[in-house]
């Protein structure tokens, strides 16, 4: 299958397209083909190594995972011996900080997947992991936002942002948006 790699630390210049192994399903894992990916924040600073106490968990000289990427959706093409919960042919969608999102297949934790809706778009999907997580437990998970409360999104124009201002709304907060104007489409 074909990736893409970066065997050091650097910037895009050093990533590679390549012939790799297809992954192998693990017991708790499902194999999936990968039918779109997404780059965030979490991607760039893997690539680069930095900051540099990242490097303690993706490889201090050098990358552990040679295959980037965390944001992917696709469709379900095996599933390991423990899994119950998809079966192949499941179009899902998911994250793995562990990386591998920027190849053709992906061999990934069942527990960090879900089943796509229907009639959603595999790109649509593939833009939702990290960005609409991290909102998510901004707001709920550690912020408790409440009915009736007020919330300042700053950056509501950006990846997180932008669920920030959906999710508080859904919750019935006042929202009040904000943004650069660099990010104004006029």
């Amino acid at each position: 299958m074909k990736a893409f790699t970066k065997r050091v630390y650097g910037g895009p210049e050093v990533l590679q397209l390549e012939e790799v192994a297809r992954p192998v399903v693990m017991d708790h894992h499902i194999l999936v083909k990968v039918m779109a990916n997404s780059a965030n924040p979490a991607d760039w600073h893997i690539l680069r190594g930095k900051p540099f106490f990242a490097r303690f968990s993706f490889g201090l000289f050098k990358p552990k995972e040679p295959i980037l990427g965390a944001d992917f959706a696709g469709i379900v093409e095996d599933v390991g011996t423990n899994v119950k919960a998809f079966n192949i042919g499941d179009k899902v969608f998911g994250e793995s900080i562990e990386g591998g999102a920027f190849a053709e297949y992906l061999s990934v934790k069942s527990s960090v997947c879900a089943k796509i809706p229907e009639h959603i778009d595999f790109p649509i999907m593939a833009g939702m992991p990290i960005a609409a997580q991290t909102a998510y437990q901004a707001l709920i998970t550690h912020g408790k936002l409440q009915n009736g409360e007020s919330v300042l999104i700053n950056g509501a124009s950006g990846g997180v942002g932008h669920f920030a201002v959906q999710i508080a709304k859904t919750h019935g907060a006042k929202v009040t948006a904000i943004c650069s104007t660099k990010m104004l489409i006029l």
